[in-house]
């Protein structure tokens, strides 16, 4: 019998969530560097913006190993904005072409920084679902140096965040202050469910068996919360005669704005890093193709890192703020190498 035909039943998955920057992304990418050689992994992930900038991100860095094998690894995005809201339907197709492709040994579903996991998680608990996905633990990054900002504590998805979770990682403990860590635990157990653990992790090192057994957090399938979306996402838009296109997004108290550039603009690259340093933004996530090759870049409050990529299809950025800076396009703009 041809083994395509064998339908895909009880995949582990993991919910991988957290606030803007808080390393989850990171957390994917130190995952699948530790893949088992011998399994396929699918990874969903959703973005606050319609540009979409994390699969390129994640498959530039993991298309080959170092003996030019294949990685088994398949990505696939959701972008503009809440993955169940844009998106019951929108989520549900990315996620049933991405099982029936990959066919996957493990599932890792990143949902925005922005979105609501409670839905997405009510969505994988539907009756659809149940046959095809084993629920393994929801993991929840925190950094807790944020718990004085009530921009963090009170927004309802980041509550929401901790409510889910089966583990809540307090992320970037190399930073924290005398006090920060008990903070977390403090408020953990004021929002979490009773049995939610707590753990610290530097640079989103996380050890496998935290991902493993079963989450204990259930949800209702959804009754419905959708936003109807009539505009095409930026993402899947042709790129106009100009070379660039712009996208703007907004909710949840934070704008987006991105752009897509044709990949025949090719940027310097000392010139771009120097724009990007100075960016005073929530978060910034770019691909970009410059003088010296394809470079991934990453700005959170933290500061900015590169990192070199195998492999893109055109430039990307895209940024989140709770305000809008109106001359950040002709900044980027000037980093273009003439012609």
């Amino acid at each position: 019998m041809n083994s395509n035909k064998h339908p895909i039943i009880g995949v582990p998955t993991n919910i991988i969530t957290g606030f803007l920057g808080v390393g989850k992304t990171s957390t994917i990418l130190n995952l699948m560097a530790n893949k088992p050689k011998d399994e396929r992994w699918a990874i969903l992930v959703n973005e606050f913006g319609e540009i979409g900038i994390d699969g390129s991100l994640m498959q530039g860095q993991h298309t080959t190993d170092p003996q030019g094998a294949e990685q088994q690894i398949f990505v696939r995005e959701v972008p503009g904005g809440c993955m169940c809201c844009a998106a019951g339907l929108p989520m549900q197709i990315a996620l049933n072409q991405l099982l029936s492709e990959a066919k996957p040994d493990r599932l890792l579903i990143e949902p925005t920084g922005l979105g609501h996991p409670k839905e997405v998680l009510q969505i994988l608990s539907s009756e659809h679902y149940r046959q095809v996905l084993t629920l393994q633990k929801n993991i929840t990054l925190v950094d807790a140096r944020k718990l004085s900002d009530s921009r963090y504590t009170e927004h309802e998805t980041f509550n929401q965040q901790i409510a889910i979770a089966d583990t809540v990682v307090g992320n970037k403990l190399d930073l924290y202050s005398e006090g920060d860590s008990d903070n977390l635990k403090a408020y953990v157990a004021k929002m979490a469910q009773p049995n939610t653990k707590v753990i610290f992790a530097k640079h989103s090192m996380i050890p496998f068996n935290e991902f493993e057994g079963n989450t204990t957090i259930h949800e209702h399938p959804p009754h419905h919360h959708h936003h109807s979306r009539d505009k095409p996402l930026a993402s899947e838009m042709p790129m106009p005669e100009s070379g660039v296109l712009k996208a703007i997004n907004s909710g949840e108290g934070f704008h987006s704005v991105g752009w897509r550039f044709s990949p025949h603009k090719i940027f310097d690259r000392q010139k771009l890093i120097l724009q990007l340093v100075e960016l005073n933004v929530e978060r910034m996530k770019a691909v970009f193709i410059t003088t010296d090759g394809i470079f991934g870049y990453n700005l959170t409050p933290d500061g900015l890192a590169e990192v070199e990529l195998d492999d893109c299809f055109e430039s990307r950025i895209e940024l989140i703020s709770d305000t809008v800076d109106d001359t950040i396009e002709a900044k980027i703009l000037t980093c273009i190498q003439e012609q």
